[in-house]
């Protein structure tokens, strides 16, 4: 039987041939890592024409119907977590492409979450630059003791933040479409409204799956809300916040700050107004990207791979 062709996609720090074991797959498959970041689709689709199996990560490169039909040898495409907005799962189907997911890290991106609030309310990199550069203290620190926190969201990982919080002597507040009361006092936060959790926050940290309904959320009402001197984080998704009145927010000091691992369009445009804005605090969707993760990501795709090679495919999106 010929061996399969796979393409592990979206490897941009060329780490993904050592973080677990591939031999296992050498008896059914040829593995290639390519580390080339997305491009267009008539490039992608004569990059990827050989394969019958695609890795990919998750909303890095985009597989919508137009690139999903120019690959007839595909066969399953395996990404990394169950969820991935870049992947037309539909589309897929009506090819016949199996599409497989795995599970996720749990603590990675609520610690990332945590970090970015200590950067941002200390200014760890300004004071940081300032001491590599050759200078000493430049400003003052804000504090979190006594102060509120307020999640956009109270999920797995918006309830990790709030325990953060409340470890820091925090406030925790809390909103979204479906929380209720009840089930915010069962991990300790208070249920607000939206209006209220804007207005109350000196911390506000977005923790809720991308939909249409969540999409621009954030807008300029709702930042027209927030204290001139709170912090916005966000470590869930770009579109969810309205980033042009996210940009005007910021330039007009209507907040102090904002700490963002997520943007509307991924790799961030070499121009783009939160390369530049100094009370804006970026880092490159890196809030999944730590070894544990990444060691369950790739692990579990060899295990899709040889599951569906065996023709009883596991972890197949709904």
């Amino acid at each position: 039987m010929a061996l399969l062709n796979i393409a592990v996609l979206d490897d941009w720090q060329n780490v993904a041939s050592d973080v677990v074991d591939w031999s296992v797959l050498g008896s059914i498959a040829r593995v290639s890592f390519l580390h080339d970041y997305p491009a267009d689709t008539a490039t992608l689709a004569e990059r990827l024409q050989g394969f019958e199996v695609i890795c990919v990560m998750r909303e890095r490169t985009l597989f919508d119907q137009a690139l999903l039909s120019r690959l007839p040898n595909l066969r399953l495409l395996v990404t990394g977590g169950m969820r991935n907005a870049a992947l037309d799962v539909k589309a897929a189907r009506e090819l016949g492409i199996e599409v497989c997911g795995t599970d996720s890290y749990k603590h990675a991106a609520p610690e990332l979450t945590w970090a970015l609030v200590m950067g941002l309310t200390r200014n760890l990199v300004q004071e940081a630059n300032s001491l590599r550069g050759g200078g000493w203290q430049m400003g003052i620190g804000g504090d979190l003791y006594g102060k509120t926190l307020g999640l956009l969201g109270l999920g797995s990982i918006g309830q990790k933040v709030a325990r953060y919080g409340q470890a820091f002597g925090m406030r925790v507040i809390a909103w979204s479409q479906n929380l209720t009361p009840e089930a915010a006092a069962e991990v300790g936060v208070s249920w607000v409204s939206k209006q209220a959790l804007f207005e109350q926050a000196d911390v506000l940290s977005v923790h809720l799956v991308l939909s249409e309904r969540s999409r621009g959320l954030v807008d300029a009402q709702a930042l027209g809300w927030m204290k001139r001197q709170a912090y916005l984080i966000n470590t869930a998704r770009g579109p969810i916040i309205d980033e042009p009145a996210l940009i005007e927010a910021l330039r007009q000091r209507r907040i102090a700050g904002a700490a963002l691992d997520v943007f509307d369009q991924e790799p961030l445009a070499q121009e783009h107004p939160f390369r530049n804005l100094d009370n804006v605090l970026a880092t490159p969707h890196i809030g999944y990207v730590t070894g544990n993760n990444y060691q369950t990501f790739y692990g579990q795709m060899i295990e899709d791979i040889q599951a569906w090679h065996a023709g009883q495919p596991i972890r197949v999106f709904a």
